[in-house]
């Protein structure tokens, strides 16, 4: 299942914002970069990406899997998470060998690590 429009970073200039401006945490397997927007520019929710190398990789096939299990973390984790934050999820080469609970387990840490969550 596809994140809802709304969720989702789309245009090239807004994942190098993130890369430029956000702040960084990671395990052996993921990284995740946020950039917080000022109030006047945040709107009702956060938006993600989730960037996949061929370093990963050279398959397509196993690189859509990772994303599609990655997004559905997220979706879990989203009414968790405070508004107005842009979101990059960069998978790295040891990522091959996670599954769902995985990558829900090392989202939940990098984002606590990043102070994401309601309650911070």
């Amino acid at each position: 299942m596809a994140l809802p429009r709304q969720y989702r970073l789309t245009h090239n200039r807004d994942f190098s914002k993130v890369y430029r401006f956000g702040k960084q945490a990671a395990t052996n397997h993921l990284a995740v970069k946020v950039l917080t927007l000022p109030e006047q520019f945040s709107v009702c929710c956060s938006r993600f990406g989730i960037t996949v190398s061929q370093k990963v990789s050279k398959r397509s096939v196993v690189r859509n899997r990772l994303k599609r299990q990655v997004r559905a973390a997220l979706q879990a984790l989203i009414p968790h998470l405070k508004s107005g934050l842009w979101i990059v999820v960069i998978l790295r080469a040891p990522a091959i060998e996670c599954d769902y609970w995985q990558f829900l387990r090392e989202l939940k840490q990098l984002f606590s690590e990043l102070e994401v969550f309601h309650g911070y």
